[in-house]
């Protein structure tokens, strides 16, 4: 989305367990002299491009938003030398990374919120636990509080599609066959009801699947090669055990048709005292999508509250 303000930079980022130099791309609409969103994506992996639906609230309620690729993927560092290597993509990896651009964009006084949608909401539930300095609010769109909680709703979802999807689904993953024709068009079935139900899909989300087949490195290893069975290294990953510790305020959102079903988003309203859960109806894992304005109204709303 094009804005007359927006302006794009490079942050020097010393990725632990990196054997060179390397970036953070980030973009940022608005100037950071009040508060700004980060927004961190999902995938991992998928790039900033899909998430920029979130401009929408700059241009309606003027709150800076800072898009930005993780490392691995889009126009930040790329670490194909580090596939299967699962010391080098750890969560700390991504904190750290967060952390930086922070300090870089010199927001710990300002102020900062944070928003991660799917895998970027894991990365800010986890990052709040923290207790980052500057961390006002957080926003968790369809991220797992846990992932074998998400993987159990996900196989609860597969068992409702139509029976001869399932079995293709269930077939080609006994197999390993994650790049057949068959196994993509069962797997259009379920993403076209619990990823996203625009069809076609909008340009940038598509470009988010463009960057995790030209790099799926992180994705590989961290989840795996399919988006319902976890075989990665995350596939264990609880984070809503240590969001007891969250001290920002935070509103959590998912859809009633989302891969993220309730039963994973639930920990973490649970666990982070100071909280609210809104569900959207008809709705998937792209709720910013599906319904932009609500999504948005809800997101704004949210972040405005108690400023003066």
């Amino acid at each position: 989305m094009a804005s007359p303000s927006a302006r794009e930079g490079e942050v020097d980022f010393q990725a632990p367990g990196a054997s060179k130099p390397c970036k953070t791309w980030y973009k940022v609409f608005g100037k950071l002299d009040s508060p700004p969103l980060i927004v961190l994506h999902g995938g991992p992996g998928a790039g900033h491009e899909y998430m920029v639906t979130l401009v929408d609230l700059y241009e309606k309620h003027k709150i800076p938003i800072i898009l930005y690729d993780q490392v691995g993927c889009g126009r930040s560092t790329h670490f194909r030398e580090k596939a299967g290597d699962e010391s080098f993509w750890t969560m700390d990896l991504f904190i750290a990374e967060l952390d930086n651009l922070v300090d870089h964009l010199q927001l710990r006084e300002v102020g900062f919120s944070a928003l991660g949608q799917s895998w970027g909401g894991i990365v800010v539930g986890a990052y709040a636990s923290r207790r980052p300095k500057g961390l006002k609010k957080l926003i968790i769109a369809g991220g797992p509080a846990s992932m074998p909680l998400y993987a159990q709703g996900c196989k609860y979802l597969l068992s409702q599609l139509p029976p001869d999807v399932r079995h293709t689904i269930e077939e080609c993953e006994r197999k390993g066959d994650y790049e057949s024709e068959e196994f993509q068009k069962a797997s259009a079935v379920f993403y076209s009801r619990h990823f996203c139900k625009i069809n076609p899909l909008p340009e940038p989300v598509q470009v988010g699947f463009v960057h995790l087949k030209e790099d799926p490195t992180a994705y590989l290893t961290m989840q795996g090669p399919s988006e319902f069975t976890i075989v990665g290294s995350f596939k264990e990953w609880e984070p809503w055990k240590e969001a007891h510790n969250i001290e920002a305020e935070a509103l959590l959102i998912n859809g009633d048709q989302d891969e993220a079903m309730d039963l994973c988003i639930e920990p973490w309203f649970r666990s982070i005292a100071k909280v609210k859960w809104v569900t959207l109806s008809n709705s998937s894992h792209m709720t910013h999508w599906e319904h932009r304005d609500r999504f948005n109204e809800l997101c704004g709303t949210f972040l405005l509250s108690g400023r003066e």
